[in-house]
């Protein structure tokens, strides 16, 4: 498999995920300026969005959408807990989890990294989202993980999202359960071993 990936960006996330997963992979750095390789190819012709991350799987078929590249990833690797049993109530929960971070973090965070955000628009975003960590804060509240002790996809998604909020200066001391998350999966050897592959 090939992740098609960028430093910094959402595709963390799966990158992390392959990792805790154990599954061997290709990591294929893109240049979301250019939409161009680091050989040189065209990223256009792999996902038309542009976007990342794209998993091309080894029958040349391609995957995008983080969320929906995570749970594939899990189910591929079943004991490792990443993904509960589809079927079951702890699988919609983590879609529910997954859906979240993916339309209330996820697209909040876009306006303040956008350069034709209008400057008078960027404190409202930024209040709406410290806003929407006040229910994470409530979710994590008495857990290890959104969903409980498991560290499940979700969580990979989370940590990579709220990780903007650095370079943003975003201030979310108030949220201790969210802080005390931020640190627990920061700890990871796989979360390590991704961020520093990615640099």
């Amino acid at each position: 498999m090939k992740l098609y990936y960028s430093p910094g960006a959402c595709s963390l996330s799966p990158h992390i995920v392959l990792r805790e997963a154990g599954l061997p992979h290709e990591l294929v750095r893109v240049d979301l300026k250019t939409k161009k390789l680091a050989d040189g190819g065209d990223y256009w012709k792999i996902n038309p969005a542009g976007s990342v991350p794209t998993l091309q799987l080894d029958n040349g078929e391609t995957l995008t959408e983080g969320p929906a590249i995570v749970q594939y990833l899990g189910d591929l690797a079943p004991e490792t807990g990443l993904v509960p049993k589809a079927g079951t109530m702890e699988r919609y929960r983590l879609i529910e989890a997954l859906n979240f971070v993916s339309t209330e973090l996820h697209k909040s965070y876009s306006p303040l990294f956008r350069p034709n955000t209008p400057d008078d628009y960027k404190p409202v975003a930024r209040e709406n989202l410290i806003g929407r960590y006040g229910v994470v804060d409530k979710k994590l509240a008495g857990k290890n993980y959104l969903l409980g002790d498991q560290f499940t996809v979700a969580d990979a998604y989370l940590f990579v999202v709220t990780r903007w909020s650095f370079p943003l200066k975003l201030d979310l001391s108030q949220y201790a359960n969210v802080q005390a998350f931020m640190a627990r999966v920061g700890e990871r050897p796989k979360v390590k071993e991704a961020i520093a592959a990615e640099g």
